[in-house]
């Protein structure tokens, strides 16, 4: 079980001191028994005048900074170890009737996952609906498993990452006309296709270990998406429970993936958000450095900057 360490840091520059809101930190990773947080540290600069923390209604562990006083640099500065359980060939035990798909869920399930079930963008041309579908044979049943599998590695064989600073997520219908998106767009573009399908699927925000490079956008794997926060998706399947897709690098498991924050919705598990007060243009930009160290302190991924404007009264995500 390989010891990993995260150093994550978000600087925002101001041209002249300005007011700082309240801001919401997601930055702890969700301990479980394929990852097990050994510690945790938070510092905010200038101090806030109050810290503490809260679970959401997804149980993701949130710091909430609240500030007197005006500052020209705001900067969080995360710091994480965790003992990571890679799954380097998942082959996650099915419920017999999950096997094959189609299949359903049981009726005490079926509360919980409704509204992780529901599609949560238009699809007025079903675009989405017939890609999803092209990955189920138009005769017979089909792996569950190969279904999935199949369609991770498909955006990952014939979709072009590409990073975006701009906040949100792109349409999942955009996202299938252009074939190229930020790993949250790939996120979301699977989590609709298999929702289409009837299956419960939610976001996931964290971090992607890079082994075996110093470079921040790809490995000799072949990752993308390293240098500032991650995205992907779980897929609940009876008998495995939350299982993760990674369209992005055709990761099907946890292999490389450290899990921060689930959600129904990208917009529920978003890194860092807050307010500031103050004139437009004041604004000199948002810096993002991530690092992911194994124990043996070689670097995985090596100091990432991104600079970008962020529109007045609200600080952009960091997903990559």
């Amino acid at each position: 079980m390989p010891i990993l360490s995260v150093h994550h840091v978000t600087t925002y520059r101001y041209r002249q001191p300005v007011g700082l809101g309240e801001h919401r930190i997601m930055f702890r990773p969700r301990d479980s028994y394929d990852q097990r947080l050994i510690d945790a540290s938070l510092a905010v600069t200038p101090e806030p005048d109050s810290l503490h923390w809260l679970h959401d209604v997804f149980g993701n562990c949130v710091a909430v900074a609240r500030f007197k006083g005006r500052a020209t640099e705001l900067r969080f500065d995360c710091r994480i170890t965790l003992d990571h359980m890679p799954e380097l060939a998942p082959a996650f035990a099915l419920a017999e009737h999950a096997e094959q798909y189609p299949f359903g869920y049981g009726a005490d399930e079926m509360p919980d996952l409704l509204r992780s079930i529901e599609r949560h963008y238009p699809d007025p041309g079903h675009e989405v609906d017939r890609w999803a579908r092209s990955f189920v044979p138009a005769t017979g049943p089909v792996s569950t498993r190969a279904l999935l599998a199949a369609m991770t590695r498909e955006v990952r064989r014939t979709f072009t990452y590409v990073g975006r600073a701009e906040r949100g997520v792109q349409d999942p219908v955009q996202t299938l006309r252009l074939r190229r998106g930020s790993c949250r767009d790939f996120a979301v573009l699977m989590m609709e296709a298999v929702r289409a399908l009837g299956m419960a699927a939610r976001f996931v925000s964290g971090y992607l270990y890079v082994p075996g490079d110093d470079d921040p956008e790809r490995d000799r794997a072949g990752h993308v998406g390293g240098g500032s926060t991650h995205a992907w998706l779980q897929v609940f399947l009876p008998g495995a429970g939350w299982v993760e897709f990674d369209p992005t690098n055709g990761i099907v498991g946890n292999r490389d993936l450290i899990r921060v924050a689930v959600a129904r919705a990208p917009g529920q598990a978003v890194p860092l958000h807050g307010s500031w007060i103050g004139f437009p243009n004041d604004a000199l930009g948002m810096e993002v450095s991530v690092t992911v160290t194994a124990r043996d302190g070689t670097p995985a991924l090596e100091r990432f900057a991104q600079k970008r404007r962020r529109s007045v009264g609200d600080a952009a995500p960091t997903e990559g």
